[in-house]
Formats: structure tokens, sequence, C-alpha cells
């Protein structure tokens, strides 16, 4: 379980840091998910998606790559899934700030162009670690998108570089 879980993320790592080297982001290629290699993560994230327990229906992604990383029943998982976003900028969720009042919208802060482009770079390495095409993304981001929340600037940014695919 744990050696498959490495081989994954070994994989995913490549592919990230291949889109961000060929965008010049070659610090954030090198160092990405790296806190996914800290005890807190790696093995709450190896049992989840690669161990003996039923958790793995909430680890089944759909059609386009999607899976939910929240509520999925694992609370090793859900704990490691809030480390993991709380470490790392590229995380649309890094980004937000839940309201606590009645009836009002969580609020999205405008994502440095930086961590934007490392987070697309995610999604394309994440593809490709699935094999899938990176013009996959394209696809997962139309059905996807509406389950995200982001600043306007930041979605517009995201939207530009998703046409240079």
């Amino acid at each position: 379980m744990y050696f498959k879980y490495l081989k994954y993320l070994l994989k995913h790592k490549f592919y990230v840091g291949k889109e961000c080297f060929k965008i010049g982001l070659f610090y954030r290629g090198l160092i990405h998910d790296l806190s996914k290699f800290t005890l807190s993560e790696f093995i709450p994230y190896a049992k989840h998606f690669h161990g003996p327990k039923s958790y793995k229906d909430s680890a089944k992604r759909d059609k386009t790559g999607y899976y939910k990383p929240t509520n999925t029943g694992d609370p090793d998982f859900d704990l490691a899934w809030l480390f993991h976003k709380n470490r790392n900028k590229h995380h649309w969720q890094y980004w937000i700030i839940p309201e606590l009042e009645e009836n009002e919208k969580q609020v999205a802060i405008e994502i440095p162009e930086i961590y934007i482009k490392e987070m697309v770079c995610d999604w394309l390495g994440a593809a490709q670690a699935q094999g899938k095409e990176r013009k996959s993304v394209l696809n997962w981001w139309k059905e996807n998108k509406h389950k995200m929340i982001f600043h306007s600037n930041s979605y517009c940014k995201i939207e530009e570089m998703l046409k240079n695919i």
C-alpha cells in the first residue's frame, strides 16, 4: 500500500515538475507537494487511496478525474487533506476565508499568479499521472469549475492559462 502510493506520488511530482519547468517555475516544480512526504499526510493518503478499508469508494475519481477531498468518512484522510491544503498555496482552498455568519458566502482572496500557474500545472500533472492527456484538463475544468470558489481575477487568469493548452 505504501509503495503503491509512493509510486503514484513520484509520478505525479514528475509530471507536475515537467509542466512547471515548461513555464519557468523551476523552484515551484521542485518543491511541489513536498508536504505529502510528511507522516501526517503520507500515511493517511496511502491508506485512503490504497489501503484495505472501505474508503476506496470515497476516493474514487469520476470520469473527469475529480474526487471530493472532504467529508470522506475517513477522519485520518480528512485531517491530512486539511494539513495539505493549508501547507500548499497552489490549492484554491488555501485562498478561501469561511464566513461564519448566516447566509454569508465564503470569500475568495485573489491568488498570486505564481500559485495559479502551479495549480494549473498540478492539474495537468495529475491528469498525466493518471494516464490521461493534458487536454483532458479542459474537460475536467468545464465539468468541475462550478465546485470551486475563485476571486474573479484569479478565475480570469485560470481561464486564460487553460486556453493555451
